[in-house]
């Protein structure tokens, strides 16, 4: 989201200015430590921040904020929210009705309650509301994504899907959310049975437009400010892969964003990273853009293993001293021809010039038969044929079978915009089959260029077929 927000004027009256619930799921990008914030819900009144309800990521924790014009009261989690790979599904509910106080805030994620304390460590008993306290809520604009109102800063960075805001309602996660009976997984209900009251919504519904509510909902429609919100392939039930910025270490210079999606420096100077998503058997196909900027620009595009993730410096960058990787290269933004390795061993291309700004490249791993495909605007390396099985390089040499790999990539002086099958490049939808996209052998992803006979997106559906 970057610094793109929702917002919503007060609408006056609600059902229950006591009760309460907030459901919704989240994917974040960044855990950027220090103290620093990710906020998602904020209830405030239009003249400042004197009194407010305020959700939020501190650093790896949950946290609550609320203010009622007098006293502060803050609660966060022990539980730490530290994989940005994984989709989360938050349940805050409110009853201030409740005689006991621990009932009166509870936190739930996954289907599961988790244990709150005050900040520091204290009780949080000491920090629920009172018994029949008013949130005062109906009074209160409404930001999706960020914090403060009255003084815009610290944006939620991540993706969000299906928001409930229960007015009057004391929800358990079950309404919204359910265990998968073959898997075990908590997983989304899409169309659950909920009453909003009078200043109720959902926000994020599958195929609704981001700003508007749901059907059955509250009165009051939503802006957009700050940006634009992208509508992104990767939700609750298809997790798609991105990059892991948290794997330590990371090079110095290095920029990540648009859901862990974009990549890139403007140094001279070689930076890597990697999806968490790894595979060991089958076949998939990603996509990547390159964006220029400026003169030596090259980037690499492959594979690795477990091992080299880890690594520093030059030690870290794909087909280089001490890594164990495959995949295709642009040479410096000169040259003439592209070069493919294997481990630390180059062989130069005879398929012209592929180093092209706005140009998007595409990778196909058939790991079962140990071949690897790229292809530059989609032509095909080496006259080969992913779907038919033939002119792909030989990786029996690196890979053996059943041993994971990881995409991975490495920039130089250039920037570059990945699409596993999310259906974007930064913010720009694909454009071709009639601004459709393709989509792989199971109908999962959207994609630039067709997806090979057999091949799959990088997803969690993918992944389990």
């Amino acid at each position: 989201m970057a610094s793109t927000y929702l917002t919503r004027a007060a609408t006056g009256s609600v059902t229950s200015d006591k009760i309460f619930t907030m459901s919704v799921w989240l994917k974040r990008s960044s855990i950027t430590g220090s103290g620093s914030s990710d906020h998602w819900f904020m209830h405030e009144n239009a003249s400042g921040h004197t009194q407010k309800l305020d959700l939020h990521f501190c650093d790896d924790e949950f946290r609550m904020g609320w203010w009622d014009g007098s006293s502060e009261y803050n609660l966060d989690s022990k539980m730490k929210f530290r994989d940005t790979n994984a989709w989360y599904h938050i349940v805050f509910r409110c009853d201030t009705t409740q005689a006991t106080a621990s009932n009166r805030v509870r936190v739930y994620v996954n289907g599961e309650q988790i244990e709150l304390q005050q900040i520091g460590g204290g009780s949080p008993d000491a920090q629920q509301p009172a018994q029949n306290a008013t949130m005062d809520l109906g009074t209160k604009i409404i930001c999706v994504g960020r914090y403060q109102a009255s003084s815009p800063s610290q944006y939620f960075n991540g993706c969000m899907s299906h928001m409930h805001y229960c007015d009057g309602q004391s929800y358990a996660p079950t309404e919204f959310g359910e265990t998968d009976s073959t898997t075990g997984e908590w997983k989304i209900k899409n169309d659950p049975s909920l009453t909003y009251g009078n200043n109720g919504f959902w926000l994020f519904k599958n195929d609704n437009a981001v700003t508007n509510r749901a059907a059955g909902t509250s009165s009051g429609n939503f802006t957009v400010a700050g940006g634009t919100f992208t509508k992104t392939q990767d939700n609750p039930s298809n997790n798609f892969a991105t990059l892991s910025p948290n794997v330590l270490p990371r090079n110095s210079g290095e920029t990540i964003s648009n859901a862990n999606l974009f990549f890139g420096t403007s140094a001279a100077i070689w930076n890597s990273e990697s999806s968490a998503f790894g595979v060991a058997s089958g076949k998939y196909y990603f996509e990547v853009k390159l964006k220029d900027n400026g003169t030596d620009r090259r980037f690499r595009w492959g594979m690795q293993k477990n091992d080299a993730i880890t690594k520093t410096g030059e030690n870290k960058v794909l087909g280089g001293a001490d890594n164990n990787a495959i995949g295709y290269a642009t040479a410096g933004e000169s040259a003439s021809q592209g070069i493919y390795f294997i481990n630390q061993t180059s062989t130069t291309m005879s398929d012209g010039d592929i180093n092209e700004n706005n140009a998007i490249y595409g990778f196909a791993i058939d790991l079962d038969n140990q071949k690897m495909y790229g292809h530059f605007n989609g032509t095909w390396f080496h006259s080969g044929n992913p779907s038919a099985g033939s002119g792909g390089i030989d990786v029996s040499s690196f890979y053996t079978v059943g041993e994971p790999l990881f995409p991975s990539f490495t920039v130089h002086n250039s920037n570059i915009e990945l699409n596993f099958g999310n259906g974007y490049f930064g913010t720009t939808a694909v454009a071709t089959n009639s601004g459709n996209g393709y989509q792989d052998a199971d109908g999962n992803g959207i994609f630039n260029y067709t997806v090979p006979t057999n091949y799959r997106a990088l997803c969690t559906k993918g992944l389990n077929q």
